[in-house]
């Protein structure tokens, strides 16, 4: 035998099976072979190893070591002649060095080069949740996780890309043969192993990140706006007594249905503080004055904190511990106090307020307590969105902050429900990784840390449409975790409850057209009053050609368009605030329909464009109610009605540099483009959203000066 270790060269793609024995690598390497009709490399040890034991009764020894290396290497070479587009390696010489230290404490120097020299395109690590099967040669059934472990660590420590495969026969192959189809592609594409082992472990299906880098390089197309909703033209518009009828609708109907009130809460607070983390970024107190600060950067946020800090509802608490800290606080000048209050508020050793999540901040000052979003909304929820004694509670949370959510629900909850007589159920929900996206340079290329490594970002709040999906109630009420006030729950109850009412009714109908359709009972002339309740109430518009259509056409279009989920969203005044606001739109296929529109979402350069976005004369609160039952109870699949059409390109930046992240279709933008829906006038009260610290000190989360 040829004393050789070096492996051929070669284009095919190489698969090594990797593990301590009897874990099923010979089975999935044959699998392998079988289904992609290619060559297998088979272990060489175990017929050199039988042959000793059949002649002499003789286990392996160190001596049969570099035998088996050189034996195994000849068989992998030759096998390359004959594998076609992929080969599949039983056992390598990385298993054979990890025996040799795992048994004999030591490795042959040139088996060990030539082992951490060997490549292949990915390693299968064999997970060790199959039965132990006894022959002659194995003798290590009581160590297994020890071996394991040491297999694993083996190939973290060289660096080896790889995947655990773990199941039962017919599902490794499965998984294995779903890597495999996408390291080929990926590899065809550009992408290393070791970079598709790093995708892999994100979680986020390679399928996905080519989507994505293909919408980076084809961009998405701008909404197409035809004018803006306005009052009477889209967006409905009641009187106070109206809204009290259809609150009181709700009420009368409520408790035939289950309720659930789902709250957007998985970020951090940064931004909410981002003017007071750049100023102490830039700032120096050794050179300047903060009011030099302000002047020489405009910075009116940081005047209007400084101005109003005695009226945020976490002063007590800062100027508390900032005296226990200096104890000579009092006498510092006033620069000093300001600067170590900021300071304080932000560090992370002390209150750490940038990196929380904005439910668990000290939003509201009462005269016995400090309250934070969790606490208001658990309030809310007790008065509007409560059945039977019940209500619902849903968070979307960061699985990092899930433990303070949990913390600051326990103090308050009990609380609550003894007030209301309001049993509170609350659940939680992560955001999928798998809808993480992947950034790219300002050129679309794949963006690279210093370290080598991808930078991976949430998809956005239009991800959460998965998280909506999976939530069982007939009544879904939707608010941000940041809009809430602490003054005039009564009226913020009535308007959320009127939303509630408004969407039974039209519900009510919808269902009632769709088991018509369903028992065979539309007529002739039941159709022209589906089609004006359509046209009317759901501002859907009927194209000329339906009346040519035939009867049973007609009822098949009728009923495309009533079986949806439905919304009823709450719109304000627009004052300005940056987000999305209500519009009627054309779509690639020339359909119009109502859509909530962000201004990034517009082409600005079109000055008609321009011009319809800046006559809005409302704004998204994000204040919805919503139905995500058909009319047979049955859940809708809610991703079946997202137009993927209208996702977003972010900038960002990592590590001082621009780039870019796409996220998803919006949650109440795109993420609902094919719903029905229904745009409601409701006032400013509602909507109250504390986007900078600074807007803690508007008049709805400031106390009563009654």
């Amino acid at each position: 035998m040829e004393k050789n270790l070096r492996q051929q060269k070669t284009n095919i793609i190489k698969i090594a099976l990797f593990g301590p024995e009897s874990t099923g690598k010979t089975t999935l390497a044959k699998q392998l072979a079988d289904h992609y009709e290619t060559e297998w490399v088979p272990e060489f040890a175990r017929d050199y190893l039988q042959a000793k034991w059949d002649k002499n009764q003789q286990l392996c020894t160190e001596r049969d070591m570099m035998p088996i290396a050189y034996g195994q290497v000849v068989l992998e070479n030759e096998k390359l002649d004959t594998a076609q587009k992929y080969l599949f390696c039983d056992t390598n010489l990385m298993v054979t060095k990890v025996f040799s230290e795992v048994y004999y404490g030591s490795c042959n120097p040139l088996l060990n080069e030539a082992a951490l020299a060997h490549e292949y395109d990915l390693f299968f690590l064999t997970d060790i949740d199959v039965p132990w099967e006894k022959d002659d040669i194995r003798d290590t059934p009581n160590k297994r996780e020890t071996v394991f472990s040491v297999f694993k660590q083996t190939l973290i420590d060289n660096n080896k890309p790889f995947i655990t495969i773990s199941g039962d026969k017919e599902r490794r192959l499965a998984k294995a043969t779903a890597i495999i189809d996408n390291l080929t592609i990926a590899k065809r594409k550009g992408f290393s192993s070791a970079d598709f082992v790093e995708i892999y472990n994100h979680g986020i299906p390679f399928e996905n990140i080519l989507k994505q880098l293909k919408i980076f390089k084809k961009g998405i197309a701008k909404s197409n706006l035809i004018s803006p909703a306005t009052v009477n033209n889209g967006i409905l518009s009641l009187s106070t007594a109206d809204f009290e009828e259809k609150a009181a609708f709700f009420d009368a109907h409520k408790g035939c249905f289950k309720i659930c009130k789902f709250i957007p809460a998985s970020g951090a607070a940064t931004r909410m503080f981002k003017f007071l983390i750049a100023f102490l970024n830039n700032y120096d107190i050794e050179k300047e004055t903060i009011n030099s600060y302000i002047n020489r950067n405009k910075d009116n946020d940081l005047s209007i904190f400084i101005v109003g800090m005695d009226k945020f509802p976490f002063f007590k608490a800062v100027y508390k511990k900032l005296k226990e800290i200096y104890p000579d606080f009092d006498t510092l000048e006033r620069d000093y106090k300001n600067y170590y209050f900021i300071k304080l508020l932000l560090s992370p050793d002390y209150f750490n307020f940038a990196n929380k999540p904005k439910a668990v901040l000290p939003f509201h000052k009462y005269k016995t307590h400090i309250a934070n979003p969790i606490e208001e909304h658990l309030n809310e929820c007790v008065h509007y969105a409560e059945t039977n004694k019940t209500s619902n509670l849903h968070f979307t949370v960061s699985e990092a902050h899930r433990e303070l959510f949990e913390n600051a629900i326990a103090e308050v909850k009990e609380k609550v429900e003894s007030a209301s007589g309001t049993q509170i159920n609350i659940s939680f929900s992560y955001q999928n990784k798998q809808t993480d996206s992947i950034a790219v340079d300002v050129k679309d290329n794949v963006f690279r840390s210093q370290k080598g490594s991808f930078i991976f970002r949430p998809g956005g709040h239009g991800a959460l449409i998965e998280n909506l999906n999976n939530i069982d109630a007939d009544i879904i009420f939707i608010k941000n975790i940041d809009n809430v006030i602490q003054n005039n729950i009564d009226k913020t109850t009535l308007y959320k409850k009127a939303l509630a009412g408004i969407l039974i009714e039209a519900q009510q109908k919808v269902f009632g057209y769709l088991n018509a359709i369903e028992n065979e009972e539309i007529k002739d002339q039941d159709i022209e009053e589906i089609v004006k309740f359509l046209m009317q109430r759901l501002n859907i518009e009927i194209t000329g050609d339906f009346n040519k259509f035939t009867f049973e056409n007609k009822i098949n279009k009728i009923k495309e368009l009533l079986d949806r989920p439905i919304r009823v969203c709450g719109m304000v005044k627009n004052e300005g605030e940056a987000g999305g606001g209500p519009f009627w739109i054309r779509n690639d296929k020339g359909e119009i329909s109502l859509q909530i529109v962000e201004s990034s979402q517009v082409d600005l350069s079109n000055k008609k464009q321009k011009s319809i976005l800046e006559n809005a004369t409302h704004f998204n609160p994000v204040d919805l109610v919503c139905g995500t039952k058909n009319y047979k109870g049955e859940q809708f699949n809610l991703e079946e009605f997202v137009d993927q059409n209208t996702g977003f390109i972010v900038e960002k930046s990592a590590e001082g540099k621009i780039v870019k992240n796409y996220e998803l279709p919006g949650l109440w933008n795109g993420g609902m483009s094919n719903w029905l829906t229904i745009f409601v006038a409701v006032p400013l009260i509602t909507f109250n959203p504390v986007k900078t610290v600074n807007d803690l000190l508007k008049p709805p989360h400031q106390p009563n000066k009654k």
